[in-house]
């Protein structure tokens, strides 16, 4: 099933929860729906669901009209943050619980709905907990009954609403690596609404970076990481160095660091570079591109340390990743000085309009 969305709209009054948003998601495909609290991402998703409606645009199943469909006809799977499980039913009567309100028509026999229910706790590692209610499982084993749920309904789109946001960081880890696998045997079309970086890049196939209602890149993680198209990404995907830039003697500059052969000879004044802390590079000698630091703090984080640096020569404090026993070799310490010099960065230019920063031009820049 592909599904096509285009020039979607939805106002709350005078906000644009949804701005022109038009996308693509592919059969099978694990769609990652990435940014901000107010960023569209929940809204397009209960469009998607049958829980809201547009003001302008289309979606289309396979050429058909996906929205004129009610939403139980739609074989949408729906998981819930807070997973929204009834507390006086049982796992097995929650997960049994989509299949038993069909018509009567539709609905499978007593045997064969107890025979699904049982397969799915099994797929989910819960079938010696089908007699246990909601408030005897830990936070991460409802979410995974509230999944079973999901796809006893057999649905052809499944849509995950941010479902590990109420656990805790190694659940969750545990979690959404289970859910990868369990997307890669099923192969069903999942759309995962988050605002978890590390989420969206370990699970999706493409990510859709959402910000104000519009939908600023949409890519594999790769792509959105190592080659993000607007400032915007640039600063919400991963960490990042924001460096102003002069233009002077038809060159940009910060400070000491030089970049030769820019593509916009002058004639922008608000150009900045982001540069990712992995690619900061430590050493060198005076005459390369780069600055003198003065190391101000070490935050050793298991096999990374995260060097806070400062450099004089344009005020700023920048922050260099190095692996975690180099700080040894090193002889990394609070106080030092060092040369710090960007092996690669991602280089705009901005514009203010309306109170919005914008980017006119990009430029992959390379040491």
């Amino acid at each position: 099933m592909t599904l096509e969305l285009s020039h979607l709209s939805r106002r709350f009054t005078d906000y644009p929860a949804l701005d022109d948003v038009s996308l693509v998601i592919a059969p099978g495909e694990f769609l990652a729906l990435l940014g901000p609290s107010g960023s569209g991402k929940t809204t397009l998703l209960r469009i998607l669901a049958g829980l809201d409606y547009p003001d302008a645009g289309t979606v289309q199943l396979d050429g058909d009209d996906f929205l004129a469909a009610q939403a139980h006809k739609r074989k949408v799977g729906l998981v819930f943050q807070h997973y929204a499980l009834f507390r006086h039913l049982t796992v097995a009567e929650n997960v049994a619980f989509g299949l038993r309100v069909r018509s009567r028509k539709a609905r499978p026999s007593r045997a064969q709905i107890a025979e699904r229910v049982q397969q799915l706790l099994k797929r989910v590692q819960l079938d010696d907990h089908g007699h246990r209610y909601p408030s005897q499982l830990s936070g991460g084993q409802r979410q995974r009954v509230a999944l079973a749920r999901a796809l006893a309904v057999e649905p052809d789109l499944l849509l995950l609403d941010e479902p590990f946001g109420a656990l805790d960081a190694q659940v969750r880890v545990t979690l959404r690596r289970w859910l990868r696998e369990l997307h890669e045997d099923l192969q069903l079309t999942t759309v995962f609404v988050t605002h978890d970086q590390e989420e969206a890049l370990e699970l999706a196939d493409r990510i859709a970076v959402m910000n104000r209602g519009r939908i600023e890149q949409v890519g594999s993680p790769e792509v959105i990481y190592r080659q993000p198209a607007t400032p915007f990404v640039c600063e919400f995907i991963g960490k990042v160095n924001k460096i102003p830039l002069t233009y002077a003697n038809q060159r940009l500059s910060a400070g000491e660091w030089v970049l030769e052969g820019h593509p916009w000879n002058g004639r922008h004044a608000n150009v900045v570079a982001y540069v990712r802390p992995e690619h900061l590079s430590l050493g060198g000698t005076d005459t390369q591109p780069g600055w003198t630091a003065r190391l101000r703090h070490v935050y050793l984080a298991g096999s990374v340390a995260h060097l806070e640096l400062y450099v004089p020569s344009i005020d700023q404090t920048l922050e260099a990743d190095v692996a975690g026993e180099d700080v040894a070799r090193l002889g990394l310490q609070s106080g030092a000085e060092l040369r710090v010099a960007p092996r690669n960065a991602i280089v705009f230019t901005l514009s203010e309009q309306a109170g919005e920063t914008s980017a006119e031009g990009r430029w992959v820049w390379q040491a």
